[in-house]
């Protein structure tokens, strides 16, 4: 693979002639010359051939040797994805006004299985391995995963059972308070803002704000009306039937809402007469609607 002219050497050789698909190889570029003279190593594109990739590829080096003449080294590396035999014409390499060509190469690229040569024969190709699926390991853990679960939710019944049973001894060392009556309730918070009279230091939206809101609760208490969570126009609607004995109650409860709404939403101005009538609605509402029930347990 050397190639001479007067004082010029070149030579390119291939690592591996044979060459397994997608594999790589490195193909060397060498020239020697005379002290003093410039060779221009071969000009290589992306492929060396069609078919045969250059993926690397290193800078030119140069060496003295000791002799005194120059030599020139460049590496490149190949890959192929074809599977065939490729030409690979001389590469040119120029001083001044002179080309050198090298030999030409073959390169030989194959599929693993189809390697028939001594020296890269592949032998005692064993079949692929299958680990074993180990499904009594996995059963295992499935089942005491199963058994798991089973226990806790076994034991989860027997408390309720027990519970039931006996009763909860914790629940009978705490005395429960017996639950307050929605009059109750609603009649201690009206008191509440009656006492704070902070529509009287100016905070008129708040007073109405909490005034409808201790109404609301107790319409959700005494009727099971969502009336928290609905609009003024939509507790009224549900009200209407409720107090179709009690029209002037009903009258004044959409008052006290329309003028809630007023001074909350629309700014209005509500008088120290609306504000005091406001509040008075609110008690009249809740003692007028107590249940049978509260009145007995009350008195």
């Amino acid at each position: 693979m050397l190639t001479t002219i007067l004082a010029l050497v070149v030579s390119a050789a291939i690592d591996s002639t044979t060459l397994f698909i997608g594999d790589q190889t490195d193909l060397h570029l060498r020239a020697t010359c005379e002290q003093g003279e410039q060779v221009q190593m071969p000009v290589l594109a992306e492929q060396l051939v069609d078919g045969i990739e250059i993926v690397d590829r290193t800078i030119v080096d140069t060496t003295t040797l000791q002799d005194g003449r120059v030599q020139y080294n460049q590496y490149l590396t190949l890959t192929s994805f074809q599977d065939s035999l490729f030409y690979i014409e001389p590469l040119a390499f120029v001083s001044g006004d002179d080309t050198v060509w090298s030999e030409s190469l073959m390169l030989n690229v194959v599929q693993p299985f189809e390697m028939d040569s001594t020296d890269m024969a592949i032998t005692d190709i064993k079949g692929i391995y299958r680990a074993p699926i180990w499904w009594w390991g996995i059963l295992r853990w499935v089942l005491l995963a199963l058994a798991i679960a089973g226990v806790g939710v076994g034991g989860y019944y027997l408390i309720t059972y027990l519970r039931n049973r006996f009763g909860d001894a914790s629940a009978t060392d705490v005395p429960t308070e017996p639950l307050r009556s929605a009059e109750e309730v609603a009649l201690e918070k009206l008191d509440a803002i009656r006492e704070q009279k902070i529509w009287q230091s100016g905070q008129v939206k708040e007073y109405h704000t909490q005034l409808t809101d201790v109404v609301r609760e107790y319409i959700a208490r005494r009727f099971e009306v969502s009336s928290t969570e609905q609009t003024s126009d939509e507790t009224l609607r549900a009200m209407r039937g409720l107090l179709s004995d009690k029209k002037e109650l009903y009258e004044d409860l959409r008052k006290m809402l329309t003028l809630a709404d007023l001074v909350k939403f629309a700014k209005w101005t509500a008088t120290p007469d609306e504000n005091e009538l406001s509040l008075r609605s609110a008690y009249a509402f809740v003692k007028e609607t107590t249940s049978v029930e509260e009145e007995s347990q009350n008195s």
